[in-house]
């Protein structure tokens, strides 16, 4: 007689392991460091529209260089030989070609850190001042940072094919004798200079994110450096794109 069949223990089923013991993600962090990476997003995405806003009624570094960028396209339609604007051009290009470089060594050495973060956490809590935290939270930070160098390295990158289209524009600018009457000329100079201007914002994008990317080092010390250095670090932007010897040197050159 055909014995009855035993019932077997359950198939295993695909779980998270300790998804039961995770904490619930308001409970990751505490309020301190919520509140720092609160403040780090609002500042940012805060200050960049503020300082496009504020542009526009007092003079900024880059909407000045923008001027300048305007007269270049403008003395280019008067020049016969325009090899002097290609090479300007290929040089400015030359930054974003640089900085996007070094963003994907920088990615590859945070990627390569969050893979051994026993080895990395262990390091940094060597610092003095650093804070204890969990392989989890370290690995948040790390990945906090590998993002911030990620949204540069796409800045930087679609900054330099935008010098690129400046570049073909400059190329295939007509020869001086070909601009019939002034107007063509200045419309020739503002689409080309808008186009260098493009160009130039989403490189300022990218120095920004660089520039934030040392105020979310700070968090690895503790949530109130990391809020005091988000601050400082957009107080050196605001003095850097609004107060700078430098720009009021370019404004006094308009003048001329």
């Amino acid at each position: 007689m055909r014995q009855p069949r035993q019932p077997g223990p359950n198939p295993p089923t695909r779980q998270w392991q300790g998804m039961n013991t995770l904490p619930t993600l308001l409970t990751l962090l505490p309020w301190p460091d919520w509140l720092a990476v609160a403040l780090f997003f609002a500042g940012w995405v805060g200050y960049a529209y503020w300082a496009k806003r504020r542009a526009a009624v007092r003079p900024a570094i880059l909407a000045t260089t923008n001027q300048w960028r305007r007269r270049w396209m403008l003395q280019a339609t008067f020049r016969e030989n325009r090899i002097v604007d290609a090479a300007v051009t290929q040089s400015l290009s030359a930054s974003p070609s640089f900085f996007a470089s070094t963003s994907i060594l920088i990615i590859g050495g945070l990627l390569a850190a969050m893979g051994s973060t026993e080895k990395a956490s262990d390091l940094v809590q060597e610092i003095p001042f650093a804070a204890r935290t969990s392989m989890l939270v370290f690995d948040l930070k790390l990945a906090l940072l590998a993002a911030i160098f990620v949204h540069a390295f796409f800045r930087f990158t679609w900054s330099l094919r935008q010098y690129s289209f400046g570049a073909i524009i400059v190329g295939a600018a007509p020869e001086a004798k070909q601009f019939a009457t002034d107007a063509q000329r200045e419309a020739f100079a503002d689409r080309a200079g808008r186009v260098m201007g493009l160009a130039a914002e989403t490189f300022n994008d990218g120095l920004r994110a660089y520039y934030l990317s040392f105020a979310a080092v700070a968090w690895f010390f503790s949530p109130w450096a990391f809020i005091a250095a988000t601050g400082a670090v957009l107080w050196v932007l605001y003095r850097r794109e609004f107060h700078s010897e430098v720009l009021g040197a370019l404004r006094d050159g308009l003048d001329l």
